[in-house]
Order: structure tokens, then sequence, then C-alpha cells
């Protein structure tokens, strides 16, 4: 179970990376006008995520 939910956690984080990369590959075009909360929304996300490896990862101790 512990490892299932870490394939999730993982996959998830890999989601997000990708995400970024696409993001930093696109031209330079004018100021985004939601582009500071998408950011937030993204670090957001991050942080869950690497919360809950971390948390998968004391269960698993």
């Amino acid at each position: 179970m512990a490892d299932e939910r870490l394939i999730v956690a993982i996959g998830r984080i890999e989601r997000a990376l990708s995400r970024v990369e696409k993001l930093s590959t696109l031209p330079t075009q004018k100021q985004d006008a939601d582009l500071v909360e998408r950011h937030e929304r993204l670090k957001s996300e991050t942080l869950e995520a690497i919360r809950g490896i971390d948390q998968i990862l004391l269960g698993a101790n």
C-alpha cells in the first residue's frame, strides 16, 4: 500500500516537473496576467507532494 502511494506521489511530481519544463521552453511573451497565481499553485502542489512522500517514508520506517 505504501509503495503504491509513493509511486502515485512520484508520478505527480514528474507531471509537475514536465509542466515546468514545457513552460520554460516557450518563447517569452508579454506578462501573463495570471502567471503569479499559477506559479503559487504549482509551488503549493509540489510542496504537498513532497510532504506526502515524507509521510510515506516515515510510515515505511
